[in-house]
């Protein structure tokens, strides 16, 4: 059975699988889930937790030999067992021994890194699923954000307009951890009930965390503001201009490249794969292609330089500021000007 985070304390409420996997690539989700279980499975009795951390020369032996071992006095165990990778050959033959005949005196709970659909169809993981609970963890955005917020707050007995909400979401950019405390700051600072945009405003940080592949794709994308946003963020976080020109630059090449290749003919999911853009940046840079004019791109490309020669103090200039003038050229084709 496949469950969300937000339906697994209802589901633990009812009755306790004898196996739960946990995968994600969000912390905060998988770590509260997996102390949803571990709570849930203490209140029942399973008072014995042995913990297993497969590293490299982790012994797969010394799980099973726990698996099919009697605790001498009887006591209900929780295995947990945590990953870093998706288990070798060994460990995935392990796992499926155990699942085949699960412990009657045992919980396992696993945990790991995000799955593929590769990797949801292993046998090992088709044997958890069908004999427990699978619940995976992705980073929340948009509506799906808007609602874990509302309903994190309404958990302390407080309420927040969508307006303040979506302040809330601005604020915190997708990370969740952040967002937590944040709430938890908000309920010690005005208590239960009514929490008003102003208030928000006054007492949330920007706890918004980036990457330099972040401003890339917002440039993409045409999300002027999230730009410039992201952009403000890598400064104020320390990053070197230069780190930031180069994701910007490589991408800004591969779009050029994919503009050339579509000129030529060529089908569009044919050339992302030849030029091995995939996964998230297929959509992106499809419709950039198509969004933006080639001359557009190439003169971003050649800004890209200017920008190159003021990090190296070649030419006068903010490099941030030519960052923001090279990202905003493709963000905003219409109202930019060179």
């Amino acid at each position: 059975m496949r469950l969300k985070p937000d339906q697994l304390a209802g589901a633990l409420e009812r009755t306790l699988a004898p196996v739960y996997v946990l995968s994600g690539d969000e912390p905060l989700q998988l770590g509260e889930a997996a102390d949803a279980i571990r709570a849930a499975a203490r209140d029942r009795g399973y008072v014995l937790r042995e913990l297993f951390h497969v590293e490299s020369g982790f012994s797969w032996g010394a799980f099973s030999e726990a698996g099919d071992s009697v605790p001498l006095f009887g006591d209900l165990r929780i295995l947990d067992l945590r990953l870093n990778a998706k288990p070798d050959k060994e460990g995935a033959a392990a796992l499926l021994r155990y699942l085949e005949k699960p412990a009657a005196d045992a919980i396992l709970l696993v945990s790991l890194p995000r799955l593929t659909k590769d990797d949801l169809n292993a046998a090992w993981l088709r044997a958890a699923e069908a004999a427990g609970v699978l619940v995976q963890a992705w980073p929340l955005e948009g509506r799906e954000l808007i609602a874990w917020l509302d309903r994190r707050m309404n958990r302390l007995g407080m309420l927040a307009d969508q307006s303040g909400l979506r302040l809330l979401a601005a604020r915190v950019e997708g990370n969740l951890l952040a967002a937590a405390q944040e709430i938890e700051k908000l309920h010690i600072l005005y208590g239960a009930g009514r929490v008003e945009d102003e208030q928000i405003v006054a007492a949330v940080s920007d706890c918004a965390r980036y990457d330099v592949f972040d401003v890339a794709a917002a440039m993409l994308d045409g999300h002027t503001t999230r730009t410039l946003r992201v952009l403000r963020g890598l400064e104020g976080e320390g990053v070197a201009p230069l780190v930031v020109l180069w994701a910007v630059a490589r991408e800004l090449r591969s779009l050029a490249a994919l503009q050339r290749e579509l000129a030529r003919g060529q089908a569009v999911d044919s050339a992302l794969a030849r030029l091995r853009i995939f996964d998230k940046r297929k959509e992106a840079f499809a419709k950039a292609a198509r969004r933006l004019a080639k001359d557009r791109v190439l003169d971003a490309v050649r800004l890209c330089t200017r920008v190159d020669r003021m990090v190296k103090g070649l030419e006068p200039g903010d490099p941030w500021l030519g960052l923001a003038d090279v990202c905003l050229h493709v963000a905003a084709p219409h109202s930019f000007q060179c």
